[in-house]
């Protein structure tokens, strides 16, 4: 055993670092081996969850010559250890310091976690600005939704990967295999991939007012703009045959698999239901085949069918039929995540209860049709008490649902709705079941106005706001049958900072990463009084990214082109000012921008 291993046994949870799980790969490293740390900015139960983090690495390793290995972030008690016995952050497959690999990949699924890729760094002894870091060094790229607004991170990342990454990535290690570690080669040939954004060879300027006045390019052949990749057959995208199997518990214990992609709805405070367009669906022959083998290559028994809508699928019925009738004997329960009111059905229901009752959980997202109209929900409440009886009626006692507040124009009126309808549910219950063990959770998340959306000119609500009507709701629902669950106000604030930041925030981050702030996602570890004071010290004022912006101002991720128009999201912002609603792509075509030619038609 050694140095290293010993602090892992030292640790609260030692199963995070020391490996060697089911369906991890061992590989000799030669000189022709490409070394790639798969990087995930949090605790390994949280990475361990991501659906990315599994397709990734094994599309990776199934090729020759590369090598994929993970890192998480070590919870602070071994990252103590690790400080004080001078040990730098290793991967968990080799226990080989990142500093030593030819790329680190970062994925990017939530603003609170850019501290934490700025303390990966400090931990592998590798400087934080990518202007520092020479040959020597790996080269740093990052992904996933975040980086639809780059900006915050674009001095400390080399390259930035826009959109899907299975088929790009293999672009770029094929790419570094014939330049080798010139970096800046390497850099001036990645942008010719589509999908590659290097910041560096862009400038910007600010006012005196903080705006930006310009964002220009500084490299004659670095793209205008640039367009987000997207994997155009679904059908037969990689798709691992085997998933790693952790030791301990994490997050989503169970086999996962991604039916299709994209969203129809519109609704329009939804980032990812504008990013991931257009849809792209698998066949149910595909994806049963998928869900056999890794059931078979992991001894879960249960599989989650994954999208932004699952009861969208256009054959969802006879997938569902299908994957009851193979799996009901063998105990193996489906999931379904967060279900639209309007797509929901009774008959599937009564299918998956065969197995095992899961819980259910539901998005009204507003408490009056007013403000779910605002946002193009595309539900009423007739879809929400409906579905409510006839849930209970087959059984269902667990529900969960989930709101928002903050959201434009929102009123208290709007707010108190949203405590009138979880006693209505609780009434419904009471009709439509003998029973008496109803769980209810109710689920109210900060609404953050993000980039690339309708939404992405509007104010955020200030903390003060989001407390009182956190407040007033946590007075009202009350009860032995309720949970009622409220996203912290403050986390919000710090969120939407980085959500909508630019690349002067780089001075913050940089100044937490002195102050050793990180974690800022885990309730236990944010300081909201230290983030004021970073940016006190830094001259950043916060509510220049809260506040409304307008339609003729560069934004800071302007450059990035998601193929949905900015026309279309203007329309959208006005619309909505009248509570006037967009149909579902699903019912006609509603000229969002994207180009689908690839699929015969263009929405």
């Amino acid at each position: 055993m050694n140095k290293l291993e010993e602090l892992f046994y030292k640790s609260e949870k030692p199963s995070r670092y020391i490996g060697g799980e089911y369906n991890s790969y061992m590989k000799e490293v030669t000189e022709e081996t490409i070394r790639f740390a798969f990087a995930f900015p949090d605790v390994y139960e949280v990475g361990m969850s991501h659906l990315g983090l599994h397709i990734l690495y094994n599309l990776l390793n199934k090729q020759e010559n590369i090598y994929c290995e993970r890192v998480f972030s070590p919870w602070i008690d071994l990252e103590q250890l690790m400080v004080e016995n001078n040990i730098e952050i290793s991967t968990i497959e080799t226990q080989t310091s990142i500093k030593e690999m030819d790329f680190i990949g970062f994925t990017l699924q939530y603003e609170l976690s850019y501290t934490n890729v700025l303390n990966m760094l400090k931990l592998g002894n590798i400087p934080l600005l990518s202007k520092d870091r020479d040959e020597s060094y790996p080269i740093i790229i990052a992904g996933g939704s975040c980086s639809y607004n780059p900006e915050p991170l674009a001095e400390f990342i080399d390259l930035f990967v826009i959109g899907e990454a299975e088929e790009s990535i293999l672009e770029l290690m094929e790419l570094y295999k014939k330049v080798g570690r010139n970096k800046e080669e390497f850099l001036k040939e990645a942008i010719k991939i589509e999908g590659m954004y290097v910041p560096k060879f862009y400038d910007v300027a600010y006012g005196d007012d903080g705006k930006i006045i310009s964002f220009k390019k500084n490299y004659d052949e670095a793209p205008d703009k640039i367009g987000k990749r997207i994997v155009e057959d679904f059908d037969n995208v990689f798709y691992p045959e085997k998933m790693i199997v952790p030791y301990m518990d994490v997050v989503h214990n169970r086999t996962v698999i991604e039916i299709f992609r994209g969203c129809t709805a519109g609704c329009r405070f939804c980032q990812a239901g504008m990013v991931y367009r257009p849809v792209r669906e698998k066949s149910v022959e595909h994806i049963k085949e998928s869900a056999d083998i890794l059931l078979k290559n992991s001894g879960y028994s249960e599989v989650s069918l994954s999208s932004l809508s699952t009861l969208d699928h256009s054959n969802i019925d006879e997938l569902i039929t299908k994957m009851i009738d193979d799996y009901e004997e063998k105990r193996i329960g489906i999931s379904l995540p967060s279900l639209r009111l309007d797509s929901y059905s009774v008959d599937i229901l009564k299918q998956i209860q065969k197995v095992r009752k899961t819980g259910l959980t539901f998005a009204p997202e507003a408490g009056t049709q007013r403000l779910r109209d605002v946002i193009n929900k595309g539900v009423n409440e007739d879809n929400l008490f409906n579905t409510m009886e006839s849930i209970f009626s087959l059984g269902w006692d667990r529900v969960k649902l989930y709101f928002m507040i903050g959201l434009p124009t929102e009123t208290m009126e709007d707010v108190e709705a949203i405590a009138d309808i979880v006693y209505k549910v609780k009434g419904i219950y009471r009709d439509n079941s003998s029973r008496n063990r109803l769980y209810l959770t109710i689920s109210t998340a900060c609404f953050v106005p993000k980039p690339k959306t309708p939404f992405q000119w509007e104010r955020q609500d200030t903390v003060e706001e989001l407390k009182e009507k956190e407040k007033y709701l946590n007075k009202r629902i009350k009860g032995k049958a309720f949970k009622y669950i409220y996203h912290d106000p403050y986390t919000t604030y710090i969120e939407g900072v980085f959500a909508r930041g630019d690349r002067r925030l780089a001075k913050a981050l940089i100044r937490a990463a002195e102050l050793g702030m990180k974690f800022d996602g885990w309730h236990e570890l944010f300081n909201y009084e230290l983030w004021l004071k970073v940016f006190e010290e830094t001259g950043i004022d916060p509510e220049q990214y809260t506040r409304k912006r307008e339609y003729d101002e560069i934004l800071p991720w302007d450059h990035i082109d998601t193929g949905v128009s900015k026309k279309y999201l203007i329309n959208e912002n006005e619309k909505s000012k009248n509570s006037e609603t967009t149909n579902d792509c699903r019912s006609g075509c509603t000229g969002c921008g994207v180009n689908v030619s690839h699929l015969g038609e263009v929405c």
